[in-house]
């Protein structure tokens, strides 16, 4: 994935958490569907920004971003900043 694809699925899935919000607000959808697909959203997020990260930094070292792969969620999310 190319750092543009990466940042388009980054707007697609924040498009999709406001979608979500907005529904439930309107009371479209139970608080319990909106959390449960929120938390897979925001774990999919962190996974496409570290990805991106890495891309950057590979990329600043002058190194092959494209030799960056994506990481297991559960590596990111434990991933101590």
């Amino acid at each position: 994935m190319k750092d543009d694809e990466i940042l388009s699925r980054i707007g697609e899935l924040i498009d999709e958490e406001h979608t979500l919000r907005r529904r439930l607000a309107a009371g479209e959808l139970s608080s319990d569907v909106e959390n449960e697909r929120i938390a897979t959203l925001e774990r999919a997020l962190d996974r496409c920004w570290d990805l991106l990260r890495r891309r950057r930094a590979r990329r600043e070292y002058g190194e092959n971003p494209d030799e960056a792969a994506a990481r297991p969620a559960d590596e990111v999310e434990t991933y101590q900043q």
